[in-house]
């Protein structure tokens, strides 16, 4: 719905002041966005992919060309920007994803699992962006099924389970919820969801 890919059943959804269904192009110039299962264009080289990012998004000339090549060094990609998309691996391909997301520098962050399939080096270079990026006043929504990343880089946490939001706050606040002093997300979230059979299912699976 931010994207304007899909209309909200009811209510609007505001994107640096402006309605993402209104004018869902100008929403796009301020995010950055991330799916879970990225398509790329496999035909191109990374360098003619994110070359054409950024021509979409407008950028000078000479800026793009620095962007890209100080985000190719730092993802350990320089020497593989030439080779086609084709031949990239997963973790390649997510940090060209990532990467494209990241060069017009967007007010909004939008990040599905953005670190699946990164090496720890990556994912670390990621994790210290984002907070970087987020003292800059850039906000980042980011959606993962892995609960310790969740609970060591988001400030607020939503959880969601069968499409209802069951829980909104930072970690204290969750665990007020969940009457659960001191505890993980991970079971915060088994209780809030009523899914803390898990012991049982492991000694049933060991019969």
């Amino acid at each position: 719905m931010i994207l304007g890919l899909i209309k909200p059943d009811s209510g609007s959804v505001n994107v640096v002041c402006t309605k993402a269904e209104d004018d869902p192009v100008a929403v796009k110039r301020q995010v950055g966005y991330v799916p879970e299962s990225p398509r790329l264009y496999d035909f191109l080289t990374g360098l003619e992919y994110l070359d054409f990012v950024g021509d979409i998004y407008g950028l000078d000339a000479s800026e793009k060309k620095a962007r890209i090549e100080e985000y190719l060094e730092a993802m350990e990609l320089e020497g593989r920007e030439g080779d086609m998309i084709s031949s990239y691996s997963q973790g390649m391909k997510q940090k060209i994803t990532l990467i494209s997301a990241f060069l017009h520098k967007p007010k909004l962050l939008l990040l599905d699992e953005p670190l699946s399939s990164l090496d720890p080096r990556s994912a670390r270079i990621v994790k210290d962006l984002l907070r970087k990026l987020t003292a800059q006043g850039i906000t980042t929504i980011m959606s993962t099924h892995v609960l310790e990343i969740a609970q060591a880089m988001c400030d607020r946490i939503a959880i969601m389970y069968e499409g209802r939001l069951l829980a909104l706050g930072n970690m204290k606040e969750l665990r007020q919820k969940a009457r659960l002093p001191g505890s993980d997300l991970e079971d915060i979230f088994l209780k809030l969801t009523g899914t803390e059979d898990v012991r049982e299912v492991v000694e049933a699976l060991l019969k």
